[in-house]
């Protein structure tokens, strides 16, 4: 059995995901938008920490798929999107994304709210991976939480977070146990951090996307 590192048990993390992160759906849609902009032709997908398949549902809605390909360590999730998905042309793969083998297969790779559980170091193998898995001018997109430059602003900033989830119907105890998670079960960085990274991998272009609140999208071209 493969375990979920996600906050939230399978089968209630599309409702409590909405009720924790600011702007969640507009993620998604930001990430159709570029892709659409920057790829014109039939594409192959890889959608790392898929979950139950939030990608995958606004790209075969939005985007030319040739294949879809979801990818997960939890089988709860691969087990839910299998369910969602199982007539589109897509493929289940649940693996750690420390393990992933692809090697110029993709046009595009997506992680939203993944790499943050990875430590700096593991993080920097995970975007080899994710470098070696597209193809030449392939596009990788990730959203992630990301760590404030001060330990002000990052009381600031996880207040904030606190009362947005207690305004979205969250217990001040469910509040209070999701933004004390920060360092010990998910380990943001700085977005200076995460930007150099994709920058030591060889990425040719990198660009914010998306910022707000605790969150940024960063897109990188290989």
């Amino acid at each position: 059995m493969h375990n979920n590192i996600s906050a939230f048990d399978s089968k209630e993390y599309d409702k409590k995901i909405v009720q924790t992160l600011p702007y969640y759906e507009e993620f998604y849609r930001q990430v159709i938008d570029v892709v659409k902009n920057y790829n014109n032709k039939k594409t192959m997908w890889l959608d790392v920490g898929c979950g139950t398949g939030k990608m995958a549902e606004f790209a075969f809605r939005e985007i030319d798929i040739e294949k879809f390909v979801f990818c997960d360590n939890s089988d709860g999730m691969i087990n839910i999107a299998k369910q969602r998905f199982y007539k589109y042309n897509a493929q289940f793969d649940i693996c750690d994304i420390l393990e992933l083998q692809y090697h110029k297969v993709f046009d595009v790779i997506t992680a939203i709210q993944v790499n943050h559980y990875f430590n700096k170091e593991e993080r920097i193998k995970c975007v080899h991976k994710y470098y070696n898995a597209l193809k030449p001018d392939g596009i990788y997109i990730s959203f992630e939480n990301f760590a404030p430059f001060s330990e002000i602003g990052k009381n600031l900033y996880l207040n904030r977070w606190k009362n947005y989830q207690l305004q979205q119907g969250k217990s001040l105890m469910e509040c209070e146990e999701h933004i004390s998670r920060y360092g010990k079960d998910y380990y943001p960085i700085s977005i200076t951090e995460q930007v150099d990274i994709m920058h030591s991998v060889d990425f040719k272009a990198v660009e914010i996307l998306w910022l707000s609140n605790m969150q940024v999208g960063i897109l990188a071209i290989k």
